[in-house]
């Protein structure tokens, strides 16, 4: 008999096929759907029957686990609560996207997604303490796992050994009959399987080549901070200094080393002169902390820095203004240090304001990387 089959690709009829698909899910039932490298197919992990369907359709063993699917990366702490600073960067760059992450958590039982499972489906979802996570960067596969109402489990819609489909017509004809229902949202994108990593606090290592290489997967662990503020020989180069002393601190490690775990941080200015010195009274200010700042050379802020940033600090409101002018692409990354004020200018002012001026920076970082995931 033939398995229904739904086109999504047209807006009519969108999110009636993307509930009955829910639905089926819901109710024990497989489904093949499209993802942004190969076609899936789907079951709940909590649903015996259809868990047991989806390992004959993939002739694998119950000790060999499928990997679980979100449709948010904020979904990823109900799995893991105890995500690592690597596992965090990879999460937050490289979600959704075509990377599987493989994690470990110390107390699968305790989890918040094992608060409303039976233990058979957490034993299901965790291996040997670890688990698979997959954010994926489709439409459809979005909407399908915010509509289904528990954890979904998935897999390339292929038996064992098979080429993974790229389309539905593929998908279907692989798995013979063996799915409920079939979304058809037209070609996937990449037609190669992501990338599976295993990452936990010293690093990664990549399990499977996929879309990612090597490269992309260290420019997604790479995090760069930058300040900004207008000449760049006081106040950003005093928080960039600050800041490398503080995430060192926490690291455990000498600044000289940030570079080693993927960490730059970097100051400019909207209207610098390119080498220039910094402010006597900020050399002195900082180096009574034990920072030295005193070969520091303006930089003038640059339309590549700002692309390259993940986070972007500004002492003012009009510098942040300064910087949509420039890219207005970056306006989420891009925030002022102060969350309710802009840090006055202390150029050529006294040292006790210079050093006041530093106490502010200091404080406002230390708040603010609580937030980042170093």
């Amino acid at each position: 008999m033939a398995v229904k089959t739904i086109n999504v690709v047209q807006k009519e009829g969108y999110w009636n096929g993307i509930r009955e698909a829910a639905a089926v899910l819901d109710d024990g039932g497989v489904v093949v759907f499209p993802t942004e490298t190969v076609y899936g197919v789907a079951a709940r992990v909590d649903r015996t029957d259809a868990l047991q369907r989806l390992r004959d359709a993939k002739n694998r063993s119950p000790d060999k686990p499928f990997t679980i699917h979100i449709p948010r990366r904020s979904d990823a702490e109900r799995y893991v609560p105890d995500l690592g600073s690597y596992a965090k960067r990879f999460v937050r760059k490289g979600w959704p996207g075509p990377l599987t992450l493989v994690m470990r958590t110390e107390a699968p039982k305790k989890t918040p997604i094992a608060a409303n499972l039976d233990p058979a489906a957490v034993e299901a979802i965790y291996h040997d303490n670890t688990v698979g996570l997959r954010c994926p960067d489709d439409p459809v596969a979005a909407d399908l796992l915010s509509e289904t109402s528990g954890p979904v489990v998935a897999a390339s819609a292929n038996p064992h050994g098979h080429k993974a489909p790229r389309t539905a017509e593929e998908a279907s004809r692989a798995l013979n009959g063996t799915a409920d229902l079939v979304l058809d949202g037209g070609a996937a994108r990449y037609n190669k399987s992501s990338t599976i990593v295993r990452v936990d606090n010293n690093g990664y290592e990549v399990i499977r080549e996929g879309v990612y290489d090597d490269r992309m997967l260290r420019g997604l662990l790479k995090l760069n901070i930058l300040f900004v503020c207008t000449g760049n020989t006081c106040r950003s180069p005093m928080a960039a200094a600050i800041a490398r002393h503080s995430v060192a601190t926490k690291l455990g490690c000498d600044v000289g080393a940030l570079g080693e775990r993927d960490i730059e941080i970097d100051s400019a200015g909207t209207f610098a002169r390119s080498g220039g010195p910094p402010s006597p009274q900020a050399v002195t200010v900082l180096d009574a902390r034990g920072i030295d700042i005193s070969h520091h050379g303006a930089k003038p802020l640059t339309t590549e820095l700002i692309q390259r940033a993940d986070h972007i600090f500004t002492m003012t409101a009009s510098h942040r203004e300064a910087i949509m002018r420039m890219e207005a692409s970056a306006a989420e990354r891009t925030t002022t240090l102060l969350a309710d004020a802009d840090l006055a200018d202390p150029f050529g002012d006294t040292q006790e304001v210079y050093a006041n001026c530093a106490d502010r920076i200091e404080q406002a970082i230390n708040e603010r990387l609580t937030e980042e995931p170093l």
